[in-house]
C-alpha cells in the first residue's frame, strides 16, 4: 500500500514538522523546513479524485480524507502559500515560530481534506492552537493580549462546531462532512462556527487585533489559511444559502470606510482581507457552478495577492520597526524592490487586468449579475473600486511615497525578496494565463476575462476610483494619516465591556466584603452554638454550609476577573 493511502499531506506536513527543533539552526534547518511543502505538494498531485481514506473509530466512520476538486485546490494553494511564508521566515531563528507555523499550515491542509465533522474538528483546533503561538511570538504586552482574544475566539468556534456535530449526528445519525444547509439547531451552529472563523460582520475584530499583533512573518502564514478555511468550510457545507449573498455583500462594503482612516497599515491590510472575503462568501450563497468556481479560484488568488502585500508591509516593519503611515513615506528610495513587489500586489488585489485578481473576481460578478442579483452586483462593483482606493492605492502610497518621512534603510533581506518576487510572479502569471488557473476549479469553465467590454469597463472603474483619491488628497479632504487607534464594534469589548465589569467588579467586591464581615460574626457564633448544643459533627456542617456561600461569591468575583481580562 502507498503512503498515500495511509496518510495525509497535511498529517505528514504536522509530523515533518515536529523533527524540526533537532535540526541546528541555519541553511540545513531552512532546507528540511522548505522541503516539508514541497514533498506535501508533489504528494498532493499523487492523489486521486474520487478518492477516500475512512477510518473506523469508536463505532463511528471517520471519512479522514475525501479527495476531489473542491479540497485539491485548496490543498495546493495552502502547500504553496506554507512554501512562500517559510522562504519570507529564513531569516529567523525562532523555533517556536518555525515549528508551530507547519503544524498550522499543516492541520489547515488536513482540514479540507476532511470528511467527517468529528475530523474536521479536530484540525480546526489545531489551526487555532498552532496559530496563536505566531502572535505570542513577538513577546510583548499588546500580542499577548491580542492573542487570548484570538484564541479565546477560535477556540470558542472550535466548541461550536462541536457541539453542532453532536447535535446533527444524534438528529440524523450521520457526522458525513458534505451539504449541510440551515434550518435546524445543529446546522445553525455549524454555520456559527464557520461564520466565527470566516470573520462575518460583527464577528470579525478579532481579525484586525491579532493580524496587526503578530510577528513579521507569522502574519503571512495567518492571512493564508485560517480565513481561508473557513471559506471552504461554507463551500463545502452551505452553497446555494441565499443569506450569505447579504452577509457576504455586506463583508465587501463596511470595511472599506475603516480602512480609510485606519494608520496601522497592517491593519488596513486586515480590513481589505474583510472585503475580499466578502466577495467569496457572495459567491458561496449564490450557489451555482460559475459563483462556486469565483470562490475557489478567488480564495487561490487573495492567499497570493494578500501574502504579497503582507509581505512588504512586513518588511518595512522588519526595517523601520514601524507601521504606521503616518511615520513612513520615501522608502522607495531606499526599498526599491520591496516597492515594485508592493505595487504587484495592489494591482493584483485591485484586480487589474494581467494580474490574478482581474480573472477570478470576474467570476463571481458575472455570476451575481447572471442570477439577477444587482443590487449586490453593484455593491460589488462598489467595494471593487473600494479596494484600489484602500489597498491598492493608499497601502503603496503612504508606505513608499507620499511625504518623504527621511527614513533610509536597507532593503528587505534576499529570503524575503524571494518569497515576494516568487508571489509577484504567480500573481502575474495566473493573470495572463487564466486557464491553467481555471483547469484546476471544481467545475468546468466557460468563462473568458478577456473580452473588450469588461477590460474597458473594469479599467473605468478603477480610473475613477484612483480620479476620486488624486482629488481628496489636493483637496485635503482625504482623512489624514494620524498616530490613533480607530476602534469599530470592538468599542464593546474595549470600552464598554471593561467599564461594565469595572463596576460590577466593584459592587461584587463590595458585596463579597460584606458578606465575609457578617458571615464570619454569624460564623462565629454558630460554631460555637452548634457545638455546645448538638456536638462537633453539627458544627462542621454548620461551618461547611456558610464556606459554600462564600466560595460561590468568590467564583463568581473570578468569572468577572476573566471576562475582563479577555
Amino acid at each position: 500500500m502507498m503512503p498515500t493511502e495511509l496518510l495525509s499531506p497535511g498529517v505528514f506536513q504536522m509530523l515533518a514538522a515536529l523533527l524540526v527543533p533537532l535540526i541546528a539552526a541555519g541553511l540545513w534547518r531552512n532546507v528540511y523546513m522548505a522541503g516539508i511543502p514541497v514533498v506535501a505538494f508533489w504528494w498532493t498531485l499523487g492523489l486521486t479524485s474520487g478518492d477516500n481514506l475512512t477510518v473506523e473509530l469508536f463505532d463511528l466512520t471517520l471519512i479522514v480524507m475525501r479527495i476531489d476538486d473542491l479540497s485539491l485546490i485548496f490543498a495546493y494553494i495552502f502547500q504553496i502559500a506554507t512554501l512562500i511564508s517559510i522562504v519570507y521566515a529564513w531569516h529567523i531563528r525562532d523555533t517556536v515560530q518555525q515549528v508551530t507555523g507547519l503544524i498550522y499550515s499543516g492541520a489547515a491542509i488536513a482540514a479540507v481534506f476532511a470528511g467527517d465533522l468529528v475530523t474536521l474538528f479536530v484540525m480546526w483546533e489545531l489551526t487555532a492552537l498552532a496559530s496563536v503561538f505566531l502572535i505570542w511570538a513577538r513577546r510583548d504586552a499588546a500580542s499577548f493580549r491580542a492573542g487570548m482574544r484570538y484564541l479565546v475566539i477560535q477556540v470558542g468556534s472550535g466548541v461550536l462546531l462541536l457541539a453542532g456535530s453532536i447535535i446533527h449526528y444524534q438528529a440524523n445519525g450521520s457526522i458525513a462532512f458534505n451539504f449541510l444547509g440551515i434550518g435546524t439547531l445543529g446546522t445553525n451552529l455549524i454555520l456559527l462556527a464557520f461564520a466565527v472563523k470566516c470573520a462575518f460582520p460583527l464577528l470579525h475584530n478579532w481579525l484586525q487585533d491579532s493580524y496587526g499583533q503578530a510577528t513579521v512573518t507569522g502574519t503571512v502564514f495567518l492571512s493564508a489559511f485560517t480565513t481561508k478555511l473557513a471559506v471552504y468550510a461554507l463551500a463545502r457545507g452551505y452553497p446555494g444559502t441565499d443569506m450569505l449573498i447579504w452577509i457576504g455583500a455586506t463583508m465587501t462594503a463596511f470595511p472599506i470606510f475603516y480602512a480609510v482612516i485606519e494608520n496601522d497599515l497592517r491593519r488596513v491590510l486586515a480590513y481589505s482581507l474583510n472585503n475580499q472575503l466578502g466577495f467569496m462568501v457572495v459567491g458561496v450563497g449564490i450557489g451555482t457552478e460559475m459563483a462556486l468556481n469565483g470562490t475557489a479560484a478567488h480564495a487561490f488568488a487573495h492567499i497570493l495577492y494578500k501574502a504579497l502585500l503582507f509581505m512588504s508591509m512586513g518588511a518595512v516593519l522588519f526595517r523601520t520597526d514601524t507601521i504606521k503611515g503616518s511615520e513612513l513615506g520615501g522608502l522607495y528610495k531606499s526599498m526599491p524592490w520591496s516597492t515594485g513587489f508592493c505595487i504587484v500586489g495592489a494591482a493584483s488585489i485591485s484586480a487589474f487586468p494581467l494580474t490574478s485578481g482581474f480573472v477570478s473576481k470576474a467570476l463571481i460578478i458575472t455570476a451575481a449579475a447572471e442570477e439577477g442579483h444587482w443590487i449586490v452586483w453593484a455593491v460589488l462593483l462598489f467595494a471593487s473600486a473600494g479596494v484600489f482606493h484602500h489597498s491598492g492605492i493608499k497601502i503603496p502610497y503612504f508606505a513608499f511615497f507620499a511625504h518623504d518621512s527621511g527614513k533610509r534603510v536597507k532593503e528587505a533581506p534576499i529570503n524575503m525578496l524571494i518569497a515576494m518576487a516568487a508571489a509577484s510572479a504567480l500573481c502575474l502569471g495566473i493573470g495572463m494565463f487564466p486557464d491553467y488557473l481555471y483547469a484546476i476549479l471544481p467545475y468546468q469553465v466557460n468563462f473568458i476575462p478577456y473580452t473588450t467590454a469588461h477590460v474597458i469597463t473594469q479599467l473605468q472603474l478603477l480610473m475613477f476610483s484612483a480620479l476620486a483619491f488624486t482629488v481628496l488628497m489636493w483637496t485635503r479632504i482625504y482623512p489624514p494619516e494620524l498616530r490613533s487607534i480607530n476602534l469599530d464594534t470592538d468599542w464593546v469589548y474595549r470600552r464598554l465591556m471593561p467599564s461594565i465589569c469595572n463596576k460590577f467588579i466593584v459592587l461584587v467586591s463590595t458585596a463579597y466584603h460584606a458578606i465575609s464581615s457578617v458571615a464570619g460574626i454569624r460564623a462565629e457564633r454558630a460554631i460555637r452554638t452548634s457545638f455546645h448544643l448538638t456536638g462537633p459533627q453539627s458544627a462542621l456542617a454548620r461551618t461547611w454550609e456558610i464556606g459554600s456561600s462564600a466560595l460561590w461569591v468568590m467564583i463568581l468575583l473570578a468569572v468577572c476577573l476573566v471576562l475582563y481580562y479577555v
